[in-house]
């Protein structure tokens, strides 16, 4: 098992437990495949340590059934690790529909919740799925989501996913991962296909 050990010690007065218990901001973005079903993957973690877990998808259509929501819907109601609950941004609307006023506005209602949530505690892993984009597009403000998250209470981890994540997110956040496309199928024009993509 590795034993995590950081390479520098911070001289910032707080003890290892103190620094390892803090709440941290996470990003997964680039071109590449993965970057949700990597922060479902932390979610699965966090379901196991008995975390309530929120995931809001942005941009991605309510219509579409990933199969991670199935999973950890079930997880969640099994009573075996924490509660998930899962929030679909923009009902209906996904990156091929024209109708971008009401999914800017829609977007920015999906963050209002989180603010709330988060002013709350409710959860204690947020995944924001593909919001990324409502800050790349201008329709929430990266600035006010950078102070939110600064000052949010408690020990809350908060997942950002998507590509063009700007440049100041990635900045302030403690983690990054920037998936980068080698080879997709896609490039060769196959579809996305069950099991794979959803």
């Amino acid at each position: 098992m590795p034993q995590g050990k950081p390479s520098v010690v911070p001289d910032d007065g707080l003890t290892t437990r103190q620094r390892r218990n803090r709440p941290l901001t996470i990003v997964h973005t680039g071109t590449g495949k993965g970057k949700s079903t990597a922060a479902f993957g932390m979610a699965l973690r966090a379901w196991n340590q008995g975390w309530p877990v929120g995931v809001f998808q942005f941009v991605k259509s309510a219509k579409w059934r990933v199969g991670e929501e199935r999973a950890l819907r079930v997880l969640g109601d099994s009573g075996e690790g924490g509660t998930v609950a899962w929030h679909k941004m923009g009902e209906g609307w996904s990156w091929v529909q024209r109708d971008l006023e009401t999914s800017e506005e829609a977007a920015r209602e999906g963050w209002a919740q989180v603010r709330r949530d988060l002013a709350a505690e409710t959860y204690r892993l947020y995944v924001l799925d593909e919001f990324a984009y409502p800050m790349h597009w201008g329709w929430v403000d990266t600035d006010e989501v950078l102070a939110v998250l600064r000052d949010r209470p408690g020990t809350q981890h908060v997942i950002i996913t998507g590509r063009n994540a700007p440049q100041k997110l990635i900045d302030a956040a403690d983690l990054v991962t920037d998936m980068t496309k080698v080879k997709h199928p896609m490039d060769a024009g196959q579809k996305g296909q069950r099991g794979i993509e959803w």
